[in-house]
């Protein structure tokens, strides 16, 4: 048996996970730390302290160490993936300035970009000038360089989370190119920072300087310092190898690597990805992220709310299973897919329209989410079992998006994250998609998909194809049930297909008679 392991560090929204693979996928180790400081100091707001991020990981490395029996000297490199578009600005001594604005904040910048009048022509000619005015608008680096001057005047480095982790490792500004998702100058096409000419540059207030050195994923980011090595653990010179952003790690961690097989990621967010070596726009202008696969990209379309809701559901209406698990001693998703499975496929009527996330940029700023339906036999078990059905059917239009822009069929669909759990979640989604839902060997993905690049990059395994077959392997699958599909069908194009097409004109009333989610400028 091998005596290499590998180091995953999974900083995502709601936990810091550290982890420990072999070269066989297994997981042998792993400590987990929940991420309990985020800060609102407005509504719509979400801040962290960066240093909290620093400590939550260290934490969960020292408690990795404290009950792990695989030698520290067997572990041959460490791999970070973290949540996206979390910004933090630092200033010259390398300090943050103020807390990080995480990725679910609300807020937006107030003033529409100054273009070069070339830009403005050119962008007006194709039809994208309201697409720069949502990119300005909502990238942190404006609304802070508007709110806060003298700070951003004090800004040295702008940096992503993952490139903040990579410099409290190493003390080097670098990043992973597959980390770069946000509202940055970043060109996705083609893998780098944006050309001096770019429009980007000019609907921002970042100047080069500020943001890290690129470098591949698979690639050494530098070699974990002294002071990292005390913090954490880890052996100061141990390789940090460029990770990717979390849902790139689990597409990959899942086993997803040809455009085929879609990766479903139940996770805070809820996302349907595919790979491909082509470049490719499932939404008009809007990009392709890059991939965890170096020169390929993921053609992702979001819903920024997903799971999420699941968790708002539990904190809204179920207590009792929550109580009931603790007596029972039992994992409170169990008691949970009881709920769903009380329920009849269709939910009786109840429909869902998973947009509770304002502002967003797809299907619409002024879209909302909706409940429609509703009779006297419904329950929160209805209701539940309607956001499970919702998102399934949300990503499926996904799916059918991906396919009209020029992706190949989806054959199959792989589901990770933590929705994965729950079964009532794998067969709603087998039956809505009409697919076999197929469920990865085990449940952290995004940790395996950063051991699979570390493998990779480290030369334990070949290439990426060799990593992913000697890595991933398929666990329970569940099919279709033919009499449910036929229902789902029915709902999904009679009623699903055609909610926000009738509810948009309302959304945009509601909108206007209470400010929320803000007017439209």
């Amino acid at each position: 048996m091998s005596n290499d392991y590998l180091l995953a560090i999974d900083n995502g929204t709601q936990s810091v996970r550290a982890l420990i693979f072999d070269l066989h996928g297994h997981m042998v180790d792993k400590a987990q730390v929940d991420i309990a400081s985020y800060q609102s100091p407005q509504p719509g707001w979400v801040e962290n302290d960066p240093e909290q991020f620093w400590a939550a990981l260290c934490t969960a490395c020292q408690r990795l160490w404290a009950n792990t029996r695989v030698p520290k000297a067997s572990i041959r490199g460490v791999c970070v993936t973290a949540q996206r578009a979390t910004v933090i600005n630092l200033d010259r001594h390398g300090q943050p300035l103020r807390p990080a604005i995480i990725w679910l904040d609300q807020r937006r910048a107030d003033a529409d970009p100054k273009l070069a009048w070339w830009w403005e022509l050119a962008l007006r000619a194709v039809g994208m000038r309201d697409t720069i005015r949502f990119f300005a608008r909502e990238a942190e680096a404006n609304w802070i360089a508007q709110h806060q001057p003298e700070l951003w005047a004090r800004t040295e480095k702008y940096l992503l989370l993952s490139g903040y982790l990579s410099y409290r490792f190493t003390g080097r500004f670098v990043d992973s190119i597959a980390c770069q998702v946000g509202y940055i100058p970043f060109d996705y096409r083609r893998g780098r920072w944006a050309a001096a000419w770019d429009w980007k540059w000019q609907c921002l207030p970042i100047k080069r300087p500020m943001l890290p050195d690129l470098v591949p994923a698979g690639s050494e980011l530098g070699r974990v310092s002294a002071e990292a090595a005390r913090d954490s653990g880890i052996p100061e010179g141990l390789p940090l190898i460029a990770g990717a952003a979390d849902k790139a790690c689990e597409v990959i961690g899942a086993g997803c690597l040809t455009p085929q097989i879609a990766c479903l990621s139940y996770g805070t967010a809820a996302t349907i990805n595919t790979t491909t070596p082509r470049y490719l726009e499932a939404t008009r202008f809007i990009p392709p992220y890059q991939a965890a696969v170096p020169d390929h990209y993921n053609t992702e379309i979001q819903i920024t709310r997903g799971f999420w809701m699941v968790n708002w559901f539990r904190e809204q209406f179920g207590l009792h299973e929550e109580i009931e698990a603790r007596q029972r001693g039992v994992a409170p998703e169990s008691l949970f897919d009881d709920l769903v499975n009380a329920v009849p496929p269709g939910a009786q009527g109840l429909m869902l329209q998973p947009f509770w996330n304002p502002g967003i940029k797809v299907p619409g700023p002024e879209a909302k989410g909706a409940v429609i339906g509703f009779g006297d036999v419904h329950t929160r078990a209805h209701l539940y079992r309607a956001i499970l059905e919702g998102l399934a059917y949300a990503l499926r239009e996904g799916k059918e998006r991906i396919e009209r822009r020029g992706g190949p069929r989806i054959e199959r669909v792989r589901i990770s994250g933590g929705g994965s759990q729950s079964d009532a979640a794998m067969q709603i989604t087998a039956n809505i998609f009409n697919l076999p839902a197929e469920r990865p060997h085990l449940f952290e993905t995004s940790g395996l998909g950063a051991a699979i690049i570390a493998a990779v990059g480290l030369g334990l395994h070949l290439d990426f194809a060799t990593a992913v077959r000697e890595m991933t392997r398929v666990g329970q699958v569940f099919q279709p049930e033919p009499q449910h599909v036929r229902i789902y069908e029915q709902l999904y194009r009679k009623v699903y297909c055609r909610m926000y097409q009738r509810l948009q004109p309302l959304y945009r009333d509601i909108r206007e008679i209470t400010g929320y989610p803000g007017p439209e400028r």
